[in-house]
């Protein structure tokens, strides 16, 4: 698998990168204020997760101490997948819309990063999530261009192996800047959809461009 490509991965400090992750949280916060009750139960692009479901995992890093997540993940038998979806859903049932949008804003300068990669992952953590929502909505938010590469200068094959993107024999092309990943069949769209596949989502029909295409394309 080839590396990206072109000019995407913005060379920032962390101080740049936890500006951007600040600012993400409080925009996807005011997103999730204006949004109308009834389409907090609508699908997403994480498989099996409602808006609420997302909403509530996306500040579940800053809520949790790092002996409540040990504890979360030895109920789920060692499984991070079948812990996170068992937090993400009582926590979807049991926390109010407002409060969901509250802990991301009040949290926005929160210096929690993931298991791996600093504070770029934590900014594709949130971006990602956002787009998990935005896009199967129709929302026509557009992620900052700093912030997608960023984000998109994370890739690399043992990332997208653990996020489940079946990316072999293609090359991903933003259209709307210069970046590319891998070789092979071309598959071109905006950078932010490119994200979503990278980070393992298939994105509706119409907004990836070439042959292997439907690969990554929602049924």
């Amino acid at each position: 698998m080839g590396k990206a490509k072109g000019n995407t991965t913005l060379r920032a400090d962390d101080a740049t990168i936890r500006a951007a992750i600040a600012a993400e949280r409080r925009e996807m916060a005011d997103l999730l204020d204006a949004l109308p009750a009834e389409r907090w139960d609508e699908r997403t692009l994480c498989a099996g997760w409602r808006v609420r479901e997302v909403a509530a995992h996306l500040s579940f890093g800053f809520r949790y101490s790092f002996g409540q997540v040990v504890g979360e993940l030895i109920r789920a038998r060692g499984s991070m997948d079948r812990m996170t979806d068992r937090v993400a859903r009582r926590e979807a049932a049991a926390m109010s819309r407002q409060a969901m949008a509250a802990a991301l804003r009040e949290n926005a300068d929160h210096p929690w990063t993931p298991p791996v990669g600093g504070f770029a992952s934590a900014l594709g953590h949130d971006v990602v999530h956002g787009l998990d929502i935005t896009i199967p909505l129709g929302l026509e938010r557009r992620v900052p261009e700093d912030r997608l590469r960023i984000v998109l200068g994370t890739a690399s094959p043992m990332g997208t192996r653990f996020f489940g993107a079946k990316l072999g024999g293609v090359r991903l092309r933003a259209e709307d800047l210069d970046w590319s990943y891998g070789t092979g069949s071309e598959v071109s769209g905006r950078a932010q959809d490119l994200v979503a596949v990278v980070f393992g989502r298939k994105v509706p029909a119409g907004r990836l461009h070439g042959e292997a295409s439907g690969r990554f394309t929602a049924r």
